[in-house]
């Protein structure tokens, strides 16, 4: 058993399906399913059973996997720190960041990088910033850049704030809000537990919502062209936007603000590459 075959046992597990898994595996289903029957030829038991449903995993089936995920784990490591010991600015770093950085500041911030340190590498996975911090949780990241407030037990820096706006086409009154038009953008929970909880301590009476849409870039665009306000984080906004923004206030008069973290653990700092890009990210101008 070597480290194609936890691919291989991962995948499957992950996937439930053979079609799927050799797909991402770069492989032919037949090969797939040739080497997965002789794993169970080499360990003499039943790895998985293929139904309707897709493959269901044996209770051995699922040790085995749970094996080669952490087999693959400290092979990942092991090969890290080896590279790192050639080389102090060299090799791959491996950053989960929620999807609105990734959209609005991340690529400027790679750019920067690559520029200083051609030669680091980065595999970046974008999402929600609860699937960025459980990447973390199962180590398929090196580092996390997680936007709102989440619980994790290690290291963490704060990267950035920025306010909470109102936006709209034409400039509205905010003691009309509750009766005119609202859009609505699908986001993490920390932010529309954030904006519901300024609107509950403001009003009365329940947004009025018209529209739901996928996206935040969608509800900027739907605003942009007159259908209704919204509240957006301010990293979404550019000075040649031509629309009203008005910052989200607390009760105290406060702005409502919205952070960004970097998140990782203690033990990554042994990897040069991360404590370069750490250090970088302490310095880089967020404006």
């Amino acid at each position: 058993m070597n480290d194609r075959d936890w691919e291989i046992l991962q995948e499957l597990y992950e996937r439930k399906n053979i079609t799927q898994a050799a797909k991402a595996l770069h492989i032919s289903q037949p090969a797939l399913t040739f080497r997965l029957q002789q794993l169970e030829d080499e360990f003499g038991i039943k790895i998985a059973h293929r139904g309707r449903k897709g493959v269901e995993f044996t209770g051995q089936g699922e040790h085995l996997v749970l094996y080669a995920k952490e087999m693959l784990l400290q092979f990942r490591k092991a090969k890290e720190r080896l590279l790192n010991m050639e080389s102090s600015q060299r090799g791959k770093l491996r950053l989960g960041a929620a999807g609105t950085f990734a959209c609005y500041i991340l690529p400027s911030i790679l750019r920067q990088f690559n520029l200083q340190y051609p030669d680091i590498e980065f595999n970046v996975t974008t999402g929600w910033s609860t699937e960025i911090v459980n990447l973390l949780f199962k180590q398929d990241a090196h580092l996390g850049i997680i936007r709102g407030d989440h619980m994790w037990p290690d290291q963490k820096q704060l990267l950035m704030e920025e306010p909470l706006f109102i936006v709209s086409k034409n400039q509205i009154k905010l003691d009309e809000l509750p009766y005119l038009p609202r859009i609505d953008y699908k986001t993490d929970p920390s932010l529309k537990d954030t904006i519901n909880n300024w609107w509950f301590e403001t009003y009365s009476q329940v947004p009025l919502i018209t529209m739901h849409v996928d996206k935040l870039e969608t509800c900027k665009e739907f605003v942009l062209n007159g259908l209704g306000y919204a509240i957006l984080p301010g990293i979404t906004l550019k000075k040649k936007d031509d629309i009203y923004a008005t910052k989200l206030l607390s009760r105290d008069n406060v702005p409502v603000m919205r952070r960004t973290w970097l998140m990782y653990r203690k033990e990554s700092l042994e990897i040069s590459i991360i404590r370069i890009f750490i250090d970088f990210l302490k310095d880089y101008n967020y404006q």
